[in-house]
């Protein structure tokens, strides 16, 4: 067994590091939810997530992870039968399809290499073609989580206004949400999915969707069968501050400090910070000579990079000597890409100083594990932190 001192670096691109004004708030006696106390915090999370969505329509909050927020976006608004469009960008597209086809969908899935975001040039092709407009929805994730790379649901929404399809828009925002410019009412969604463990800076346990007055009508008008996820019974008794079930009480004390503290430093900020934290990332690899999992300049996702391994070197075996010397975890590769990628989390509670931290133990761990790269990354990266130009690393051999 291997002992460290100090704090354990959690660079995985969620769960992401809690902030101690979290855990504090968190860290209460529990309370009546159905008594005044408690209306006073239903009432504050519930409009607080509307700012945070932007968005002036109902937030529903579960006692759930994100996937559990998938599911309701599913059975609200779908039927077993009805057809939908969605994009392979990654894992998470994979898994969400995979919650589509147990409800029996009929799913257009349209393919993607998993190095770039959806192709929107594609998903309106295929929405024009669909004159009869049998497709009910369409659903693709923000921030793709495995690959970071990130689809743009605004230039979605103008593709689907381009050609006057009436389906609905699902966005998964779950690791887009607090860390990502997003607009839900600006950009015309209809249910946006989110959950608590990523850019809100929570623990796992809450599921999110902010559902516009489309999606409402349609969730009214769909006979399918549902109970605990159900739009319309959380919606009502929310108007008295509380849940129609026992809501997760001391999440949602955590969740009323998150969105303090994001609003304290003005999302305009947390969004620039992200920015920030993955160009000085990108830039210590294009030192370091890994190439980035998204290969497109315009998709680099704000909140993660995917690192990609030269040939015949394992990512989690690197990842083991990275845990073992230096007690820091990156994510791992998924699916298709286990082995081939290891990912880097800049997402939430984060600093400059953190990053560094981090990106020092990678360089270190990339000499241990004998892995081919070129040293001087971590400069390269203060230099992006410090403002100044980097000058571009010649294409060279590494030994």
């Amino acid at each position: 067994m291997t002992l460290h001192t100090g704090r354990h670096f959690l660079q995985i691109p969620g769960p992401t590091n809690i902030p101690d004004r979290v855990l504090r708030a968190m860290d209460m006696p529990t309370m009546d939810h159905r008594g005044a106390e408690f209306a006073e915090l239903g009432f504050a999370v519930l409009s607080g997530m509307q700012r945070l969505f932007r968005t002036g329509q109902p937030v529903i909050i579960y006692p759930s992870s994100g996937t559990g927020a998938w599911e309701a976006a599913i059975v609200n608004t779908l039927s077993p039968g009805d057809k939908v469009l969605m994009a392979e960008t990654g894992q998470f597209a994979v898994l969400w399809r995979g919650i589509a086809e147990k409800f029996k969908l009929d799913i257009d899935f349209l393919p993607g290499d998993w190095r770039h975001g959806a192709d929107i040039g594609q998903i309106e092709a295929h929405l024009a073609a669909d004159k009869t407009h049998r497709i009910k929805a369409v659903m693709v994730v923000h921030n793709e989580t495995s690959t970071a790379c990130v689809t743009p649901p605004l230039e979605v929404r103008k593709a689907m206004d381009r050609v006057r399809h009436p389906a609905l828009l699902m966005v998964d925002t779950i690791s887009g949400l607090g860390s990502l410019e997003y607009e839900h009412d600006a950009w015309g969604i209809d249910v946006s999915v989110a959950g608590s463990q990523k850019g809100l800076m929570l623990p796992p346990g809450l599921g999110f969707n902010a559902v516009s007055e489309k999606a409402l009508a349609v969730a009214k008008a769909n006979p399918g069968m549902r109970s605990y996820w159900d739009w319309q019974d959380v919606i009502a008794i929310n108007k008295a501050g509380t849940w129609p079930y026992t809501p997760a009480i001391n999440l949602l004390m955590g969740l009323k400090e998150a969105i303090k503290m994001l609003e304290e430093e003005g999302l305009d900020n947390v969004f620039a910070r992200h920015k920030r934290h993955s160009a000085a990332t990108r830039a210590a690899m294009k030192v370091w000579g890994l190439e980035t999992q998204c290969q497109d300049p315009q998709a680099h996702s704000p909140a993660l990079t995917g690192a990609v391994m030269p040939e015949g070197h394992d990512s989690d075996h690197f990842r083991k000597v990275v845990l073992e010397n230096f007690d820091m975890s990156l994510g791992t590769g998924l699916n298709k890409i286990k082995g081939k990628v290891f990912r880097i989390g800049h997402i939430g509670h984060f600093n400059d100083l953190m990053l560094m931290g981090m990106l020092s133990g990678i360089e270190m761990g990339l000499d241990l594990a004998h892995v081919p790269h070129r040293s001087g990354g971590v400069l390269a990266a203060m230099d992006v932190l410090k403002g100044r130009d980097v000058v571009p690393m010649p294409k060279v051999a590494v030994a």
